[in-house]
């Protein structure tokens, strides 16, 4: 799903999930649990990998995932009960081999503040024995970074500096 680049998001072009704080992601603390958020993120991801093409059944009928090597996470604002919450990520590299990586955006919807930045690198696995195996082609194609996100990336050193992984 396309996204307008005035909604706050650090990037056009994202894939996001929309959802509201439930009950059951507030911890003690009366804000969202920081294992919430790597769930919505991974959610995300998989939700984008649907949208190409790609659903969890097509990946154990090729027996190939994309199993996550690193995550790190930087936590900016908290999210409390009820609040909007768009989750965006981006396909940020991806080798055609072996490896791909997302950067994702967590942003309250009424104010489209960051609430937290975050990324992964994955590596390409087999399903069948948990090794890493080459991507098929499907996977190379379906995971390509945008064309306007590879310039911007390319281009800003800055940019590439300040993001976390």
């Amino acid at each position: 799903m396309s996204v307008d680049w005035q909604s706050g998001l650090l990037f056009p072009d994202a894939f996001t999930s929309h959802l509201t704080v439930a009950a059951s992601d507030i911890d003690a603390f009366s804000h969202v649990n920081n294992a919430v958020y790597l769930k919505w993120m991974n959610d995300c991801a998989m939700e984008h990998s649907a949208s190409v093409g790609l659903p969890a059944e097509a990946c154990v009928d090729l027996d190939r995932g994309m199993a996550v090597r690193e995550t790190r996470l930087v936590y900016q604002r908290p999210a409390r009960l009820g609040d909007g919450v768009i989750i965006a990520n981006w396909v940020t590299f991806n080798d055609g081999r072996l490896r791909a990586n997302r950067y994702f955006q967590v942003a309250r919807a009424s104010d489209h503040q960051t609430l937290l930045l975050g990324a992964s690198k994955y590596v390409c696995i087999a399903l069948s024995t948990g090794k890493p195996a080459r991507m098929p082609d499907v996977f190379a194609k379906a995971y390509q970074v945008e064309p306007g996100l590879q310039r911007r990336l390319v281009a800003d050193a800055g940019l590439r500096a300040e993001l976390i992984i």
